[in-house]
């Protein structure tokens, strides 16, 4: 299952498109709770549809429900703290 407890992910609708965030929490096949966390992405801590992420080979060990704290030190240990404060470009493609 890839949308799975500790994957990171990019946001790519909305008003945080392209803003990466972390999967804390699953709640069912089509909703996940994520985190950026804000003070390190700008993503609050909020449900998303999966179908409005796209997911990166990145992974970090929480456990359910971490707070943005634990997320922050679980990305310090894995090094990925300025990957994550980098922005990805989000094409918007018109409905035709």
């Amino acid at each position: 299952m890839i949308e799975e407890i500790g994957r990171i992910a990019v946001k790519v609708s909305g008003r945080e498109a392209g803003k990466k965030c972390v999967i804390v929490d699953v709640a069912d096949k089509n909703f996940v709770l994520v985190t950026g966390p804000k003070q390190l992405t700008g993503v609050r801590r909020r449900k998303a549809n999966v179908k409005h992420l796209a997911f990166t080979s990145h992974r970090i060990e929480i456990k359910r429900g971490a707070s943005d704290e634990e997320v922050v030190k679980a990305l310090e240990a894995a090094g990925l703290i300025d990957y994550m404060k980098s922005e990805v470009k989000v094409e918007l493609k018109a409905l035709a």
